[in-house]
């Protein structure tokens, strides 16, 4: 198995946040595992990606196995999804995948960053979580995404607040 430099299985919370004004948001995964909290900088992209390949992997689950749709499972934990303090990043994701542990009916994220010097190895972070964190993370990701700038409906681009040149209408 490899080794990894931050790993917290389980986790006993994860969640996906920004920080700052739509258009220069900061954004944000983190995880706690008792002590030990982790807060990796993510692009937006990135969590809207994971929560629609987290909602596709827990319907895919589904699909192959129904005993997994429990009640439970549709169930989204109510909790507090903000950040917590101290938030500091421990690197920037360059890469992020997600796999399923059917042995311990866990979801696993996993991350990678960028190596900051040749021949050096890239910091990597993985995760386990249930089901049920899984879809809380996915659910609260998508609204995080939605919070953003409007979106203009001639060119497609983010409006920013004080104002909007649109190429369409050149």
């Amino acid at each position: 198995m490899p080794d990894y430099t931050y790993e917290l299985d389980p986790v006993s919370r994860i969640t996906a946040n920004a920080v700052g004004e739509p258009g220069k948001r900061v954004f944000y995964i983190q995880a706690r595992r008792d002590r030990q909290l982790v807060s990796l900088i993510c692009e937006k992209e990135q969590v809207r990606a994971l929560a629609q390949h987290i909602t596709q992997l827990l319907e895919d689950l589904t699909e192959k196995n129904p005993l997994l749709s429990s009640s439970d499972d549709m169930l989204v934990l109510a909790s507090d999804m903000s950040l917590e303090e101290p938030l500091e990043s421990r690197f920037r994701i360059a890469q992020m995948g997600i796999g399923y542990d059917a042995d311990r009916d866990m979801i696993i994220l996993l991350m990678q960053g960028s190596a900051e010097e040749e021949g050096e190895d890239a910091p990597t972070a993985r995760f386990a979580a249930t089901r049920q964190q899984m879809r809380a993370l996915s659910e609260h990701a998508a609204q995080v995404v939605s919070r953003g700038r409007r979106i203009c409906g001639n060119c497609g681009r983010p409006i920013d607040p004080n104002g909007h040149f649109c190429p369409q209408m050149n």
